[in-house]
């Protein structure tokens, strides 16, 4: 988008379209081609499918104005966030490397440990909250932040691990993926990568699997891209279109859902049964001073703890407008019982509370009839 720099939601809608063509629609539909006529030597921007497509182009121009308005960033779209976190690893270590990940992040992270060890990749964890990570820094090749945490909803300060980790020579990718570039721009705060499962908020209805890499370096883009050319984890076009025809809705999205968790959180607060409130936008939680700092939206994930599994299982039992579902960022309320996939050190009643774009006045009446009837 050129001209004027536009406020965040004139940029949403706006972001990677095309410069208009009569009788052209505003968003060119997905193009669907394995291959493009092309004569003689093959130089152009779209010869085969797996390695360019026009729809790829818009989304990533789309996401890369989103990640850094008015910078000149370039974005690597997959087929998925795990693909997104995999392609900054696999492109950017080497055996004999060190990386310093986070011991709470994204429970698919440690089948990600199994395989760097297997290459003969040093894996190194620290706690997100308090800056852990900085403990383990010296060597390293490449930094992992996570924040806020999934699914405890700690913070980090990235500008502060940014600094000290380029002091030490190492790379930063942060994943973005919960508070999206509407909440939290890591490119800004220093970071080399900004990471991030489309799958959640940046699409937000829940009908799409897709990830991105930003970066502001173009060498590093250009090593990420041919790691997605090797392994072939394209996004299908379709799912392209999709996710940047979402993008319009994203700061409405944002604001509607951070501000309903905010109150979903406080009115939380008020129940003797629940232990452990996290939200990063409510000013009493330990994360809130460091937020506040970097983030511009807080999100629309809540999380907290039941007495047990069973008063967990009925509290999710009785909602009748959340539904009892993985992921989070949707425009429908989710929750869920953490602890049954086994892989998050949380207690058993945790629950993970994704807050959706329905009236905030129906959903906190659903929530506190729900946990009135899981009390008996």
């Amino acid at each position: 988008m050129t001209g004027t720099p536009a406020g965040e939601g004139t940029r949403a809608v706006r972001a990677g379209l095309p410069d208009p063509v009569n009788h052209e629609p505003t968003l060119p539909g997905p193009v669907f081609a394995a291959h493009f006529h092309l004569s003689g030597d093959p130089a152009g921007p779209y010869a085969y499918g797996r390695e360019s497509n026009p729809t790829w182009t818009h989304l990533e121009r789309a996401i890369g104005e989103l990640e850094a308005p008015g910078e000149r960033v370039e974005t690597v779209a997959f087929a998925s966030g795990m693909a997104a976190i995999s392609a900054v690893l696999m492109s950017q270590l080497r055996s004999g490397d060190t990386v310093v990940l986070p011991s709470d992040g994204y429970q698919a992270l440690p089948l990600v440990h199994e395989q760097l060890r297997a290459w003969g990749i040093t894996v190194r964890t620290a706690p997100t909250g308090g800056d852990a990570q900085l403990a383990v820094l010296d060597g390293a090749r490449l930094l992992w932040i996570e924040t806020p945490s999934n699914p405890g909803l700690d913070v980090c300060d990235i500008r502060r691990l940014t600094d000290a980790a380029h002091a030490a020579g190492a790379l930063v990718a942060v994943d973005n993926t919960l508070a999206t570039p509407l909440g939290q721009r890591p490119l800004a705060l220093g970071a080399d990568f900004s990471v991030a499962s489309g799958t959640k908020g940046l699409t937000g209805h829940g009908d799409v699997l897709l990830g991105h890499v930003s970066c502001r370096a173009a060498e590093k883009a250009a090593e990420v891209r041919h790691w997605r050319k090797i392994v072939g984890a394209i996004p299908g076009p379709m799912e392209a279109w999709l996710a940047h025809r979402s993008l319009a809705t994203l700061h409405l999205r944002s604001d509607r859902q951070s501000a309903t968790a905010l109150a979903l959180a406080e009115s939380l607060q008020r129940r003797a049964e629940v232990t452990g409130l996290r939200y990063p936008g409510l000013p009493g939680d330990p994360s809130h001073p460091v937020a506040s700092r970097q983030m511009r939206r807080f999100g629309c994930v809540v999380s907290f703890v039941l007495p047990d599994r069973d008063h967990a299982e009925r509290f999710l039992h009785a909602l009748t407008l959340v539904d009892d579902a993985t992921s989070f960022g949707g425009v429908r309320s989710t929750a869920e019982r953490r602890r049954r996939w086994g892989g998050d050190d949380v207690p058993e009643g945790f629950i993970r509370f994704s807050v959706g774009a329905e009236d905030p006045e129906d959903l906190l009446a659903d929530v506190a009839r729900a946990l009135d009837a899981a009390a008996h």
